[in-house]
C-alpha cells in the first residue's frame, strides 16, 4: 500500500511541475495586466494623477496646511515626475 502512496506523490508533483504556468496563472492572477510598455506607463501614469487629485482634494479650503508632512513631501514627488 505505501509503494501505491509514493507512486501517486510523485505523479502528483510530475503534474504539478509540468502544469506549474497553468496553476500560477490560475490561482495567482495579476490584478492588472499591461500587455506593452505604452499600456505600462500609461496605467502608471493614471495611477499617479489619481493619487496627485486625492491629495489636492484632501487639501480643500485651507491649503497645504490640511495635509501631513508625509503627503507633502508625497505631493512634492509626484509634481516633480
Amino acid at each position: 500500500m505505501s509503494e501505491v502512496l509514493i507512486l501517486g506523490i510523485i505523479v502528483v508533483a510530475v503534474l504539478a511541475f509540468f502544469n506549474r504556468e497553468w496553476i500560477k496563472n490560475r490561482f495567482f492572477t495579476d490584478e492588472e495586466r499591461n500587455y506593452t510598455i505604452d499600456d505600462k506607463f500609461n496605467s502608471e501614469k493614471r495611477d499617479r494623477e489619481k493619487e496627485i487629485d486625492r491629495l489636492l482634494s484632501k487639501m480643500g479650503k485651507n491649503g497645504v496646511n490640511d495635509l501631513s508632512a508625509k503627503d507633502r513631501k508625497r505631493l512634492d514627488e509626484l509634481s516633480r515626475k
